[in-house]
Order: structure tokens, then C-alpha cells, then sequence
């Protein structure tokens, strides 16, 4: 249920209504806008008549219930779209943001090259794998720790905040002393044990989407991130599987608008895991900036031909380099559902308030 309270609400009468929250079963948690407060009681076992009675309590205006099985995910309790602060570049913000890097840490001239190459192109953030779960129990792992402490050395010095993946339980608090944010990959997407303890460790989160989870498993997935306490999630929709054999994934750009109706939280696309060719990324991103997405997360390697992993999906510097320059081009502004206008690609990666690192 959603305590909505009335404009002008003492924090007195915000407190009672939290207090009977508690003494009804249910969680309490708390979302202050501009105007007015949201009580959001969540749980399972209290006593929902009770909670309906609070719309006698004083500084109460409506008491409704939540729609949908993510309580807290939903935009039903927060009306702003959330904006996570990822090492000062904000994700959800007025313009995208662009991650880039290779699928995995190979040796510390090729994350340090590409390190340099997307920054110079635009990118705000640097992705790159230390540990990789990989189909095939022969195929590279990554290299862990000494992949940690090249980008920990890629980033001091480029001013790029790093994310990397998390697969174990184990490896988050020492991920967490190199990595500004801690990616969740689409094989565990619904690993619960990692996401309960992710929801603790004090970092920002990048959700990928699994290969064949729906929206609602998705951002139900999302859920344990927050009600674990932990708001500051990005989910990515990464593409899933279909019948289609001649992409690597089918990169679900309603999902994208889909997520962002139904969540405040960030949603970006990863059109390299989406599609898996390196000439269908760059209409791929245009595509995903236009209906909405918040950012992107590409592949870059300095030479993909020679990539431990995923080489056939990663653009090269210069590639890279001319993919920035034509998210700048003009597009056809779209219509976003119920809320505004979406902005075309020019104007979300121009404004300089987020976009710049």
C-alpha cells in the first residue's frame, strides 16, 4: 500500500503514519518529494485493513494499493526518476551517459589504451571484466585481482569510474575497494543470494536483464536490491533470446520504454550484447537513445580481432570514436508515454551538467 500525504504535512503526522505502519506489519519506507511525502508499506503477513484505515490520520490525503509485485521499484512510490551518482557521473540525469571498454582486462596496455581512446571519444565511464562467466569452462576466465588493479590504474588516470562484474558472493568486498560500480551480469540476474548481499555493500549496481526473464521478473530482481536498502540501481536490458539466429541476442527496445513506465529507476541498452555485431551497434544505440534509454554500455577493444572474448561485438577506437560523433546527429524526437517528449540524442548527450566527467 501507498500512504500519500497531503501537501504541508507536519513531520509529526509524517511519523505517526510510519509508526502504524510498523504496529500493521509492514515496512515502512519513506520517499520525500518537493511537496509531499510517500509512505510506502511493504510486506507480507500485516493487516492491510488496518493500513486503509490511515486515511482518517491526520496529514493523510489517500492511502492506495501498489499495482504491482516490485513495490519499491515502481513509480507508484516515487514520482522523480531516480538519479544514481556513479564517481560524479550521474546515470538518469538530462543527457546519456555512455560506459565503454572491453568485455575483459587483458593486460594492462590494452585497459590502458582503451581507457584513453574513450575518454578522448566521450565516453564517461569505463567498463572492463576481471572475472567472466563464460559458457564454456575452457574459454578465459579473466584475471581477477591484477584486472582490478589495472583499472584501479586506468582510472586514476583517465578520472573514469570503473564497473565491473560481480559473479560470487565471495569477490563483492573486494571488487567494491576498486570498482565504482558493481555490474550483475544476465546469468545472474536471478542469483538472489548475490543481489541480498549486493543490496548491502554500499555501491551502485548495474542490473542486466536475464536472457529470457521478462520485464516483471526484471525489476522484481531489482526489488531485492532496494528493499535490501540499496536504491542506487541502473537496470540494462542487454538483449534476450528468440527464435532469430543471425544476432547473437534480440535487443528488446520496447523493454527499454517498458522499464522506464513502469520504474523510476535508470534503464540503459547494451546493444552489443543486444545484437553481437559490431556493424548493427551503432543504429542499434541511435535506436535505444531515441526511445529513451538513459545511456549505453559498448564494447570497445583496440583490436577486436585479437580479443580473448567477445571480439566479433567490439567496435575499435576509431570506430568507437565515429559512433560518438553520429550520436550526435540529429533524430526524430519521439513520443515517451505519460510523461514528456523524449529528448533527441543531441540534446540528452549535450547537456553538459551530466553528460561531462
Amino acid at each position: 500500500m501507498v500512504i500519500n500525504m497531503a501537501a504541508g504535512a507536519s513531520e509529526a503526522e509524517l511519523q505517526h503514519v510510519i509508526d502504524r505502519v510498523k504496529e500493521c506489519g509492514f515496512q515502512p519506507h519513506v520517499t520525500r518529494g518537493s511537496e509531499r511525502a510517500i509512505v510506502a508499506a511493504v510486506g507480507s503477513g500485516g493487516s492491510r485493513a488496518a493500513l486503509e484505515a490511515l486515511k482518517a490520520a491526520p496529514g493523510v490525503e489517500d492511502v492506495v494499493p501498489i499495482a504491482h509485485p516490485f513495490k519499491l521499484v515502481s513509480r507508484q512510490i516515487r514520482g522523480e526518476r531516480t538519479r544514481v551518482d556513479v564517481g560524479g557521473v550521474v546515470i538518469g540525469g538530462e543527457a546519456a551517459v555512455v560506459i565503454a571498454g572491453p568485455c575483459s582486462v587483458e593486460s594492462r596496455e590494452q585497459i590502458l589504451a582503451t581507457a584513453r581512446a574513450v575518454k578522448a571519444a566521450g565516453a564517461s565511464l569505463l567498463r572492463g571484466g576481471a572475472y567472466k562467466p563464460r559458457t564454456s569452462p575452457y574459454d578465459f576466465q579473466g584475471l581477477g585481482l591484477e584486472a582490478l588493479k589495472l583499472l584501479r590504474e586506468a582510472r586514476e588516470e583517465t578520472g573514469l569510474p570503473v564497473v565491473t562484474e560481480v559473479m560470487s558472493t565471495q569477490d563483492i568486498e573486494l571488487i567494491g575497494e576498486y570498482a565504482d560500480m558493481l555490474q550483475v551480469g544476465a546469468r545472474n540476474m536471478q542469483n538472489y543470494d548475490l543481489l541480498r548481499q549486493l543490496a548491502k555493500c554500499g555501491k551502485a549496481v548495474l542490473l542486466k536483464r536475464g536472457p529470457s526473464a521478462t520485464v516483471k521478473e526484471w525489476l522484481l530482481a531489482a526489488e531485492y536490491l532496494l528493499a535490501g536498502g540499496n536504491g542506487n540501481v541502473v537496470l540494462c536490458e542487454r538483449g534476450i533470446k528468440t527464435f532469430e539466429t543471425e544476432t547473437r541476442n534480440t535487443l528488446d527496445l520496447a523493454a527499454v520504454a517498458l522499464a522506464r513506465e513502469l520504474s523510476h529507476l535508470p534503464v540503459i541498452a547494451d546493444p552489443s550484447h543486444g545484437t553481437g555485431r559490431r556493424d548493427l551497434i551503432a543504429p542499434a544505440s541511435r535506436a535505444a537513445l531515441a526511445i529513451g534509454a538513459d545511456g549505453l554500455i559498448i564494447e570497445v577493444h583496440p583490436c577486436p580481432e585479437r580479443a580473448l572474448s567477445d571480439g566479433a561485438q567490439s567496435l575499435n577506437p576509431e570506430e568507437f570514436a565515429r559512433l560518438m560523433q553520429g550520436l550526435t546527429a540529429p533524430l526524430r524526437a519521439l513520443a515517451a508515454p505519460l510523461e514528456m517528449r523524449i529528448p533527441v540524442a543531441s540534446e540528452r548527450l549535450n547537456r553538459r551538467s551530466v553528460y561531462s566527467v
